[in-house]
């Protein structure tokens, strides 16, 4: 209960914070705050090796916190979203076919990268998707931030991430006075991700490779750095070349029992557990652990290695298998052979597709067409719904496609 309140106490703080940072002109006491709190971090940087001339570089011209950090620190949409529901935004035809442009595109890069780390080009391929839709979201202007304004805005005022916010910080400003980028093109995503494939500031420094020569370690404008960075992070966590991520499994009676445990490949099948379509397993003394992540009632996985090296990325279930399913279907396999339990009613990978080219033949949508029913997506479901007297709640649903198809 007092945390709780805490957390109550701290978003409507934020919230005043915020407000003040958007309404007050520029002397506000919210700023000269901010201002002061730039001033004095220098002592704190300047013990890691800072000079003040790149101090004074990367602070040129920031008076004021960034309200838009603010809201999404305070305000992140906390949506409980199932596992078949986050697959298909992230794992479907759009992704895979520019996935598979981009192959073709970066062919050379992708091959030197992989004799380099034995890292397969795919699994790099479905990072790249994953983390900033193969680059695109760095050409949006308002998903972007300015990395130190961003990290020192959450160091002064977001208690609950201001550690993290510090120690970034001061890792953002190395990249910059080692000459990678310059100050004012270090941009990235409201906590201080940066470019094509979203390292924060501390790994940046650790994994960070120069793979096209130029004598700077470039994510944001350079795809073979991007690529190669990736790549070095999950060799030096211990990728397995050649070997999968994991195996879609079919769970024999009483097996969800088993869930969390950790056997070799052999082991697992001796006791039933075995693939669609009855295909064996390679490499049976391999461990890997069974994950059930939609319950007894879906598909179940056996996680080798290499999947737990992918959290190394991002340390998200959910993430990991994305990665490793999109990274087989743009080698040309994969997919999941058994039915997610989906709600009735609900719309599968397909039927997205298909209710979002139905609303843009229609012209109710005008944005791409790629299985992700966003804002856009939703504003012309509920303006069809409305046409065709259904409830208007901007929900997909196979009613409207059945209505839509007709």
């Amino acid at each position: 209960m007092y945390q709780l309140s805490k957390s109550r106490l701290l978003r409507s703080t934020l919230a005043l914070f915020v407000s003040a940072t958007l309404l007050a002109p520029t002397a506000a006491w919210a700023d000269s705050g901010f201002q002061q709190w730039i001033a004095n971090f220098y002592a704190t940087a300047a013990k890691s090796g800072i000079s003040k001339a790149t101090y004074q570089k990367v602070f040129s011209g920031v008076k004021t916190p960034d309200p838009d950090v603010l809201q999404k620190a305070a305000y992140q949409p906390e949506f409980t979203h199932k596992i078949w529901d986050y697959l298909d935004s992230r794992v479907n035809p759009y992704t895979v076919r520019i996935g598979q442009e981009m192959a073709r595109k970066h062919a050379r890069t992708l091959a030197a990268v992989e004799r380099r780390y034995g890292v397969d080009r795919n699994v790099l391929l479905a990072i790249w998707s994953m983390e900033s839709n193969y680059g695109a979201v760095l050409a949006k202007d308002d998903k972007l931030h300015y990395v130190p304004r961003a990290l020192a805005t959450l160091a002064y005022a977001d208690p609950k991430r201001s550690k993290f916010a510090r120690n970034q910080l001061i890792a953002a400003l190395k990249i910059v006075q080692n000459g990678d980028i310059p100050a004012k093109e270090m941009t990235g995503s409201w906590a201080g991700a940066m470019g094509h494939t979203q390292f924060i500031p501390s790994s940046y420094l650790l994994y960070a490779v120069d793979a096209d020569g130029d004598g700077h370690r470039d994510i944001w404008n350079s795809v073979p750095d991007a690529l190669a960075t990736a790549a070095n992070l999950l060799h030096k966590n211990g990728w397995q070349p050649g070997k999968t991520w994991g195996y879609e499994i079919v769970v024999p009676k009483g097996g969800s029992a088993y869930e969390g445990q950790t056997k070799t490949l052999a082991q697992w099948q001796k006791l039933g557990f075995a693939r669609p379509g009855g295909k064996g397993f390679k490499n049976g003394d391999d461990r890997a652990e069974l994950l059930m992540p939609a319950g007894a009632g879906g598909p179940a996985f056996l996680m080798t290695r290499n999947f737990f090296v992918i959290k190394r990325y991002n340390a998200s279930n959910s993430y990991a298998m994305g990665v490793g399913m999109l990274a087989d279907q743009l080698a040309g396999y994969g997919g999941v052979k058994q039915r997610w339990p989906r709600p009735e009613g609900t719309l599968d990978i397909a039927e997205k597709f298909e209710l979002q080219s139905r609303l843009k033949e229609l012209g109710y949508y005008e944005g791409e067409v790629d299985g992700n029913l966003g804002s856009g997506s939703k504003a012309a479901i509920q303006a069809v719904q409305s046409r065709l007297g259904l409830t208007a709640d901007g929900e997909p649903n196979t009613a409207l496609l059945h209505a839509l198809r007709k």
